[in-house]
């Protein structure tokens, strides 16, 4: 697994990355949980992602936001934590020029950034938020949200509760033509302490069916002239 460096738009950035052997695999980026609270590409979850898109042929990166390890820059409140990842995905597209499509995965103050880039980049196709906190964090650009994508959060998490997560969930399922999967791990706060092997199993579980063609959204339904 790679150490790479690579320049974002505040310095040097630095990550992991495994290049997939097939030269149009999809792409995979995972975004850590909020640097000022001990965030870090080498979280446990954030790691366990990486693994789980490169075991699955991935060309997949995941990265230190500006301000930690050996990322350059200082702690930007989000906005430039955004350009960050989008200058992550820049990267590795340039890398990787036959690579059609692209996932995000991000955990708690990471799936805010992720579906900001959602927002930004038509390429991504599927998305993981793990532990979203829509209590603390605006989610309102998501009208409407491009992708179909996985939303998990515990039932005793504290700091995003689950009434703040099920309410996103439900705007969202309004949307035609996008499919959004929720699953609810029994017994999990904000960590998944003691958990995490159960949140893995939810994500690949979903991860295989999306790549086997299910969970497909319903086509939009047609006018009558």
């Amino acid at each position: 697994m790679p150490e790479v460096i690579f320049n974002g738009p505040a310095g040097r950035l630095e990550g992991r990355y495994q290049p997939s052997k097939e030269k149009s695999a999809p792409i995979a980026i995972i975004l850590h949980p909020h640097p000022q609270f001990g965030g870090t590409m080498n979280n446990q979850i954030v790691y366990q992602l990486f693994y789980m898109f490169q075991k699955r042929g991935f060309t997949t990166l995941r990265f230190n936001f500006r301000s930690i390890g050996r990322s350059q820059g200082e702690f930007d409140h989000g906005a430039g934590e955004l350009s960050d990842a989008a200058s992550a995905l820049d990267w590795v597209q340039s890398l990787h020029p036959d690579s059609k499509s692209c996932w995000v995965a991000g955990y708690s103050f990471g799936a805010w950034i992720g579906m900001q880039l959602l927002m930004r980049r038509p390429e991504i196709e599927g998305f993981m938020s793990i532990a979203p906190q829509p209590n603390t964090y605006d989610f309102s650009f998501l009208a409407p949200c491009p992708s179909s994508g996985l939303i998990i959060n515990g039932d005793a998490d504290k700091v995003a509760p689950e009434k703040d997560v099920n309410g996103l969930v439900e705007k969202l399922k309004t949307q035609k033509g996008i499919l959004i999967t929720h699953k609810t791990v029994e017994g999990a706060n904000h960590f998944f302490n003691g958990q995490v092997e159960t949140l893995m199993g939810e994500c690949e579980d979903y991860l295989d069916r999306r790549l086997n063609g299910e969970l497909v959204p319903e086509p939009a339904a047609k006018r009558i002239r």
